[in-house]
């Protein structure tokens, strides 16, 4: 009987995830970052360079957290699994030409990463410290729209989605990873795996965001520049293979015949789900970490999250697809997701293809646990923001609830919580990005008092009188 009951619950779960993932949020997310894009007059490609400047500038305040930092966050909960199997299930489901398409929609997502970070930085909080700062789409809903109500309703479902629902299932895919190997017990593996996210996550976030801060700094470089270089190195041994494999991702991103003839598969689809999913842009996660950045004019960490974007998808994603399409190993409904890349890099590396990609996806997966909790714990303190100094025991309870979430996780059954969890995130969109295209045009006034700045020779500051802004806030007076 229960067992009916889960199968029902799960086929109304499947039919409402296929229908915002397919059509509602890929239109909305596509749709608005061309808006963005547009608006902003191709900003992210125009002002990329400018980017890559401000994201080495100090913190405008001694001894706070740095443009870096913050962009580390929001990198470690975007870099994920999904870098890795997501890509791989992507091409092996949509063919090459979904690389073509992750590539589009990621250009357009940095155009949204954009604003969403800028108005963060514009209606941040300062914190009980005196000088941090926290924000996000709750702050600039209630702040800029005055709509208690919902940006109460955001920060609760941003809490259940990162710090439950993708915790939950991120560490579930690392545990299942590791049940492949022949000496792994499938019943203790999962405790075991469990019990070793749990505590590295516990000493990761019960030194509050500062240390979380730090660990990220460190852990994502690493992680990152190891990950490509291995890669790389596939990819340059099969150099013969390149001129070919841009041929197959051109080609077949304009096979309209296969696009329009199966559209829900096509490789058009699938390269903007694959995209949209990855970098999160219009999500609403990222401006948390966005708002907890020392800078002197929004727009900064506006510029140094798009870069975010630009890591996840134009790097770690693309760098993923060429390891695959590169070595022309066969993939297919057969060979997907991690396998796919294990089969791709063993072309080179053989017996250590296996274990360096578990090693990946378990990194990956530890910097997502920690970026997917620091959004969540920004959005505990909006919730308690009215009592004040939220007391040590409250935060504890709130960390060791996350800590037990994780080592759940890799103990679960997940189709269930899976969908559960992608409805959720779709909320976020749903409620996020109609506020941004409201709240659109005083990110990109920031943008035009940055651009004079700079004309000028300054290093642009920024007040909010100067764009019309006449809220009262913590910060920009």
């Amino acid at each position: 009987m229960f067992a009916d009951v889960m199968t029902a619950i799960n086929n109304a779960l499947t039919v409402v995830v296929d229908a915002l993932y397919t059509y509602i949020l890929v239109a909305l997310l596509v749709g608005g970052g061309l808006y963005f894009f547009i608006r902003t007059r191709a900003l992210p490609i125009r002002m990329f360079a400018e980017s890559i400047r401000v994201v080495t500038e100090p913190p405008k305040d001694e001894g706070e957290l740095s443009s870096f930092r913050a962009l580390m966050v929001s990198t470690a909960s975007r870099v994920g699994v999904g870098n890795i199997a997501g890509v791989a299930t992507a091409i092996a489901t949509g063919g090459a030409g979904a690389v073509f398409w992750m590539w589009m929609i990621a250009t357009l997502g940095s155009a949204t990463a954009f604003i969403e970070s800028t108005l963060a930085q514009i209606y941040k909080k300062r914190s009980s410290r005196g000088s941090d700062s926290h924000g996000g789409p709750a702050y600039y809903i209630l702040i800029a729209l005055k709509k208690p109500g919902l940006a109460m309703s955001f920060a609760v479902i941003l809490i259940v989605t990162y710090m439950g629902g993708f915790n939950l299932l991120a560490s579930f895919n690392v545990a299942e990873a590791f049940t492949s190997y022949s000496w792994s017990h499938p019943t203790w593996t999962p405790v075991i795996v469990g019990g070793v996210l749990a505590i590295a996550m516990g000493a990761s976030i019960f030194g509050g965001s500062r240390r979380l801060t730090a660990v990220t700094a460190v852990i994502v470089p690493i992680m990152a520049i190891i990950y490509v270089g291995v890669a790389l190195i596939v990819i340059c041994i099969n150099w013969q293979n390149i001129p070919a494999m841009f041929g197959a991702i051109f080609s077949q991103a304009f096979d309209f015949q296969a696009i329009f003839g199966g559209f829900a598969g096509s490789a058009m689809m699938l390269g903007i789900k694959r995209g949209l999913y990855s970098n999160e842009a219009g999500v609403g996660s990222a401006p948390n970490a966005a708002a907890s950045a020392s800078v002197s004019h929004p727009v900064k960490q506006g510029l140094v999250q798009m870069m975010s974007v630009f890591i996840d998808t134009m790097i770690i994603c693309t760098i993923t697809a060429f390891l695959i399409l590169s070595t022309g190993v066969a993939y297919g409904d057969d060979v997907t997701g991690a396998p796919l890349v294990q089969s791709a890099m063993s072309t080179v590396f053989a017996g250590f293809a296996h274990p360096f990609v578990s090693a990946a996806l378990l990194v990956f997966a530890f910097t997502t646990l920690i970026g997917n909790f620091y959004y969540a714990e920004v959005n505990f303190r909006f919730l308690l923001r009215k009592h004040g100094q939220i007391p040590s025991w409250g935060y504890a309870i709130f960390r060791s609830v996350a800590v037990l979430l994780v080592f759940a996780g890799a103990l679960m059954e997940f189709s269930t919580v899976w969908a559960i969890g992608d409805i959720l995130m779709g909320l976020m969109v749903l409620i996020n990005l109609p506020v941004i295209l409201v709240l659109g045009k005083k990110a990109i006034d920031c943008a035009s008092d940055y651009r004079r700045q700079r004309a000028a020779g300054l290093d642009p500051h920024f007040r909010a009188a100067d764009i019309g802004i006449t809220e009262e806030l913590d910060f920009w007076q």
